[in-house]
């Protein structure tokens, strides 16, 4: 208690403030390390924190006193409970990271000498890392690295004794270097380090989909995702590719219909639906971006599961885990099955269910069918799609709002709409006229990298289609958004999106599309060669030298080897490199070999200002300029803890114009 009561009493600090540009550096670093976790804080937390730091530097910078400790300590308490209150817990990588960054900016209320400063850079570089916990990319990366400059600048400038005099500029130039120097030994851990089987962050977080795909579906959901650019899937072939028509990927289907909501709803099969006959017909590679959840989009028809996955009842896939990270999987599909043969009377009640109350008019435009067609599901389906083709409808992106009765609204009132406003009305229609139905989501289509070979699939290509129930044919998909737009299935989703004056062309314009397939090669092979490199990578990693499986142990003994010989080489540069003495010094040599050609050389021991009392003895003609230059260089070197720059400025101007003749000693 004792201590902590001695604690609390002002410090009397024998430490000198800490300068201007250290602080202003430091508040540089935090402000950087603010600016990239900013993307996954509350908008309203990071402005909050932004503002706190730009009080605080004001604040400092005009001379302000420290901060009591009576109001540090109750927005310690504060910040701990907004966490707490915005996330529910403190623990976990969005909590976690709100909290690390609220104490990194309250930090800099009590920096006020070089020991608070250290501390703060070296909390901030953790905090800098833990930006990676969110996104791998390679911008994402660049940008971490690029946030150790003004880091490592502010402990440059925290050493400096006197009061810096150069531009910003050069506390930036020793750190390139610094940062040059650390990239063998950077690549050499990146490589032997061992690596976990599963990721190191397992506190819980908030898991979030970031593809927009969800098990459950109403109209509009999709709204945000189709205009988004960002790449979801990236697949290549090992063969023939499937047509543009044909590249459905296969993530979830519902089959519960709520009026408003479609979802999953049915659960009473755990084995996977057979496909009778299938045989596989393209074998793929794909890469996969972070999605927090565990579905993994196949194409369809999935012919078997990855290894780390299990096939559902509805031939979709489900991966052991959570996808946090990039993840790579192979897999097959085939186009030559029957799916279901035989549909049980459990599916067949959960494919044709309706609720009460819905879409009168869908209903009795749907019984008309069935009884035109005598209970034919192929021309029921072609009777549906023919209304949707030539009723009127149109594809966008923006469409009306719905009103309470969505199947009626939309059939017989908006009539826009995209993929999921058609695949729910058809499905509607099909079960209302006893066909069973559901509704399948996924991506379709996607864009072909000529220049790395794969095919590159968007969230924008995120996609909703119908499977029917057909006797003797199995589950079989239906389009119906190709009936109003047929560009959607053959050409993608941009130039349906295009044709129906919702999208921009921008992105897909021919004169962007090699730099786009360009960046997307280097954005692949960072996802392979770095995130994908995994600890099954890195066992399998010395095969080529005769190495079949390399273990933990063998790693640490590499990467023990490998680090001492980096560092030796390292401290044998810095011991053996040849001192080349600081820019006074070499004006000083300069200077001395000018004299020594007009006959006065240095001798062995002889002070500085000796020798040139001596030079102005010996050279009366050049009294005045020898007495200047002793007096400049004499200055320089003594009077100053370092050179002032003015002052050798001065110097190597006077060295420059200093001229001899010859004597005759």
């Amino acid at each position: 208690m004792t201590r902590f009561r001695l604690s609390l009493a002002p410090r009397l600090d024998t430490e000198p403030r800490l300068a201007a540009r250290p602080f202003n550096l430091l508040c540089l670093s935090m402000a950087f390390v603010l600016a990239t976790h900013a993307t996954h804080l509350p908008w309203w937390f990071s402005a909050t924190l932004a503002a706190a730091l730009a009080w605080r530097w004001r604040h400092r910078n005009r001379g302000g006193r420290p901060v009591s400790m009576w109001i540090k300590l109750p927005v310690v308490g504060l910040l701990l409970a907004v966490v707490v209150a915005t996330y529910g817990t403190l623990f976990g990588r969005e909590p976690g990271a709100a909290f690390a960054t609220g104490l990194l900016v309250l930090k800099t209320l009590e920096t006020e000498h070089r020991r608070d400063a250290r501390v703060g850079i070296a909390f901030g570089g953790f905090a800098l890392m833990s930006a990676l916990l969110f996104n791998q990319s390679l911008v994402a990366t660049v940008v971490v690295a690029l946030g150790l400059f003004p880091a490592l600048g502010t402990l440059r400038a925290i050493e400096e004794v006197a009061p810096p005099r150069e531009p910003w500029r050069t506390e930036f130039v020793p750190v390139l270097g610094m940062l040059a120097a650390s990239i063998p030994l950077a690549a050499f851990a990146f490589l032997f380090i061992p690596r976990l089987e599963s990721p190191l962050w397992g506190a819980p977080n908030a898991q979030r989909a970031v593809t927009g795909l969800a098990s459950t579906m109403s109209p509009g959901d999709m709204g945000e995702l189709l205009v988004d650019d960002t790449p979801a899937l990236r697949i290549s072939f090992d063969g023939p590719v499937p047509a543009a028509e044909g590249r459905y990927f296969r993530a979830y289907t519902m089959l519960y219909f709520d009026g408003h909501q479609w979802s999953s709803g049915f659960r009473a099969y755990s084995p996977a639906s057979d496909a009778a006959g299938a045989r596989p017909r393209f074998n793929y590679h794909v890469t996969m971006e972070p999605t927090q959840q565990r579905i993994l989009p196949m194409l369809d028809m999935p012919f078997a599961a990855p290894t780390d996955a299990a096939l559902q009842y509805d031939r979709t896939v489900l991966a052991n885990q959570r996808v946090q990270a990039t993840k790579s999987y192979d897999a097959a599909a085939t186009v030559d099955y029957t799916l279901d043969p035989e549909l049980s009377p459990a599916l067949r009640r959960a494919a044709l269910q309706l609720p009460p109350a819905v879409g009168p008019r869908a209903r009795e435009l749907a019984q008309g069918w069935a009884s035109q067609y005598n209970h034919d599901a192929m021309a029921i389906a072609r009777a549906a799609l023919g209304m949707f083709r030539d009723g009127g409808f149109r594809y966008t992106l923006a469409p009306a709002p719905l009103g309470a009765d969505r199947i009626d609204d939309f059939l017989f009132g908006t009539r826009e709409g995209f993929c999921e406003y058609y695949a729910s009305s058809f499905t509607f229609l099909m079960r209302a006229a006893g066909v069973p139905a559901r509704v399948v989501t996924g991506y379709q289509g996607g864009y072909w990298n000529r220049l790395g070979s794969y095919l590159l699939v968007r969230r924008s290509d995120a996609h909703a289609w119908t499977e029917l129930w057909i006797a003797g044919r199995g589950w079989v998909r239906f389009d119906p958004t190709g009936a109003v737009r047929p560009e959607r299935v053959s050409q993608g989703a941009a130039s349906a999106a295009s044709a129906s004056g919702d999208g921009v062309s921008f992105f897909d314009g021919g004169w962007l599309r090699p730099l786009r397939d360009r960046w997307d090669v280097v954005n692949q092979w960072w996802n392979q060669a770095v995130n994908g490199f995994d600890a099954l990578r890195q066992r399998g990693m010395l095969q080529p030298f005769g190495i079949r499986r390399t273990d933990v142990g063998d790693l640490a003994v590499i990467l023990a080897v490998g680090c001492t010989f980096l560092i030796a080489s390292a401290l044998g540069w810095a011991l053996f490199q040849r001192r080349e003495g600081d820019a006074l010094d070499a004006l000083m040599q300069r200077l001395q070999r000018k004299l020594a050609r007009a006959g006065v050389a240095r001798r062995t021991g002889e002070g500085p200002r000796h020798f040139m009392a001596r030079a102005a003895r010996s050279l009366p003609a050049h009294r005045n300029a020898l007495e200047r230059l002793s007096e400049l260089y004499l200055s320089s070197r003594y009077a100053h803890d370092e050179p002032p720059p003015e002052l050798v400025k001065q110097f190597r101007q006077a060295v420059r114009e200093f001229r001899t003749r010859g004597v005759v000693k």
